[in-house]
């Protein structure tokens, strides 16, 4: 298991186990699709927009599974809470889980460029395969992806789309952009 810093403890990233549970979250941005592995939460996704590859096993619904990250998602959405504790299982390339981590260090209510996460993970000339590891964030919100902005301070692309992204970021108290 691979960790990083956050809030003095090291956030984890479990390993994936094959059991792909689910549950459904009604919020402020949409329908939230819950994905977990029994331990740790694999993929958080609109409802709207599902996965469309990497669940190799049959989905089955159980929400009792995912009773602390609903807590928290409902917590954070009512503005009363900053930083997620859930065990995340993120599936990808190392590269890719290098800028996960480094989002995660990301506090509420800041953002970074792509530039800026490039350069903390130590390929400062990576900003559009920043961009690309961005896009395939597959824990969207509690990663938070969202909190990425252009060089200039421009939002730019977001796989939940621009009007969520501004409400994301207006609700952690990050001005228009």
């Amino acid at each position: 298991m691979t960790g990083i810093k956050r809030s003095g403890a090291a956030y984890p990233f479990a390993a994936p186990q094959a059991d792909v549970s689910f549950s459904v979250l009604q919020s402020p941005v949409g329908d939230l699709l819950l994905l977990g592995d029994g331990e740790s939460l694999t993929g958080l996704y609109l409802e709207s927009a599902p996965p469309t590859s990497g669940i190799a096993s049959p989905l089955r619904r159980d929400d009792a599974t995912f009773q602390v990250v609903r807590q928290e998602l409902e917590r954070y959405f009512a503005g009363d809470l900053r930083t997620f504790s859930v065990p995340l299982a993120p599936r990808g390339t190392p590269f890719q889980l290098a800028v996960w981590a480094t989002l995660l260090a990301i506090p509420y209510g800041e953002t970074r460029s792509y530039g800026e996460i490039a350069a903390a993970i130590g390929r400062p000339t990576a900003a559009r395969a920043v961009g690309l590891a961005n896009g395939r964030n597959p824990i969207s919100l509690i990663i938070p992806c969202h909190r990425v902005i252009g060089q200039d301070g421009s939002l730019t692309g977001y796989g939940w789309g621009l009007p969520r992204k501004r409400w994301l970021l207006a609700h952690e108290g990050v001005g228009p952009a």
